[in-house]
């Protein structure tokens, strides 16, 4: 794609897609999926003369490694169809990895080191950081993205030193931060704001036990962590380091690299099985959303991704795993303190936004690790009929009244939406457990 405009998918292929779209579903739903498409792209999208692509989050003048990673999960189920869209996958990979370079625990980056973002929060700001809210996500998201595009073609491009670089500050930083207490420098602190945007403990985040598994100060919502070992997020270090993994035995040609890739990702699970699996009264055993070793945990889930929900898309969970089967019972349970149910339906909410505001992007999940064609069709006509006055996908919206909301352009949900489209038509994102049917441990 021709880094002197912006990126655009072949028109045939768009055509092709979206006449599918309209024929499965009408042709309302098919032209906001083909706007969302080509906005993401248009809009987000900046190709660099340096080889790498600057993915903006949307609303905010920032690339987050999470969003942008999730933002181009669409275009990967079209590979096949318009090859060049590896060429765009191939420059974001560039991009993340040069930032985890940059900044192994910035969550948010800068397109120039201009000083923009957050610089007065108490952490090791450098002025290409927008934001350093440390979140395990955002080092997994980028290993599952190269891996993904390596899967779906072969290519290897983007798997050059820098990559390979990168990989080896993901692997130190998880490691580092299995023992948070005694061997992390980490700390972050902002004035005049709300607890969820800061760390008590000076900096530190609540006190955690030593498990095995690996802490994160931040939730994917950007949210302090109440209990530092997310559950979702190791789960999906875990899956992520396997890919990682795969990419070291075949074409980084690395096995030692492989090695310590799987033997962490094996501590990880263990980890995950001794502390972060709870028995719940009315559901059996399930996954908690957050422990700290101590004997605290947090049943609840989010609706950012990773999620609870999520796991057959980012933390190779297997959709008929029974601990993830007894988990997705208790998420759409009024166990769970974030499902809402309200005129609209129901779904997920999140801490991130206000009560009974429930978000497109859990919807989406749910129809992409649903087994039922029917909901998936039905999920996509409901976040078209909750959005169409916007014509675009938002943050969050109030399940009663969904002419409030938050967030006017996230692009994250309008590629959650699109990705959930294609799903249902017979276009698949390669490399996740959605299909599979034995559990990755």
């Amino acid at each position: 794609m021709d880094q002197g405009g912006p990126p655009m998918l072949d028109d045939r292929v768009l055509d092709e897609v979206t006449d599918r779209v309209a024929d499965a579903f009408d042709a309302p739903t098919a032209a906001v999926f083909a706007e969302a498409m080509q906005r993401t792209l248009r809009d987000a999208v900046v190709l660099e003369p340096d080889g790498t692509a600057f993915v903006l989050t949307g609303d905010i003048p920032a690339m987050w490694l999470r969003d942008s990673a999730a933002q181009i999960r669409p275009y990967l189920a079209l590979l096949d169809a318009d090859p060049r869209v590896g060429d765009v996958v191939a420059a974001l990979v560039r991009r993340q990895s040069a930032q985890i370079l940059q900044d192994p625990y910035a969550n948010a980056f800068n397109r120039t080191p201009d000083g923009a973002g957050h610089q007065a929060d108490r952490t090791a700001m450098t002025p290409g950081v927008w934001e350093r809210k440390y979140e395990v996500d955002s080092l997994a998201f980028p290993l599952q993205l190269a891996h993904q595009l390596w899967l779906a073609t072969g290519r290897t491009d983007h798997l050059d030193e820098t990559f390979r670089g990168a990989a080896e500050a993901v692997l130190a930083t998880l490691r580092t931060e299995q023992d948070h207490d005694a061997r992390s420098d980490y700390r972050f602190e902002r004035d005049d704001c709300p607890p969820t945007d800061t760390l008590v403990r000076d900096g530190q985040g609540s006190p955690v036990a030593v498990t095995g598994m690996t802490w994160s100060a931040f939730r994917p919502s950007d949210d302090a962590c109440v209990y530092h070992y997310n559950v979702p997020g190791n789960l999906f270090a875990a899956a992520s380091l396997r890919d990682l993994a795969d990419l070291a035995r075949g074409p980084l040609a690395d096995p030692g690299l492989a090695a310590r890739a799987v033997e962490l990702a094996a501590e990880l699970d263990d980890a995950i099985r001794r502390h972060g699996v709870v028995d719940h009264p009315e559901h059996g055993p399930i996954f908690a959303y957050e422990v700290d070793g101590l004997g605290h945990r947090l049943l609840m889930d989010d609706s950012n991704m990773p999620s609870l929900l999520s796991l057959p898309l980012t933390g190779g969970v297997a959709l008929d795993d029974p601990l993830y089967v007894a988990t997705r019972r208790f998420i759409f349970s009024d166990d769970n303190p974030t499902y809402v149910r309200g005129a609209t339906g129901d779904g997920l909410g999140s801490p991130h936004t206000p009560p009974r505001y429930v978000w497109p992007i859990s919807a989406a999940v749910r129809g992409l690790t649903s087994t039922d064609t029917a909901q998936k069709r039905a999920l996509v006509a409901s976040m078209l009929a909750t959005n169409a006055a916007r014509g675009r996908m938002c943050e969050s919206f109030h399940v009663d009244h969904p002419e409030q909301f938050t967030r006017e352009w996230f692009s994250w949900a309008d590629s959650m939406f699109c990705e959930l489209v294609l799903d249902v038509v017979g276009y698949r994102v390669p490399g996740t457990a959605t299909t599979r049917f034995t559990h990755a441990a």
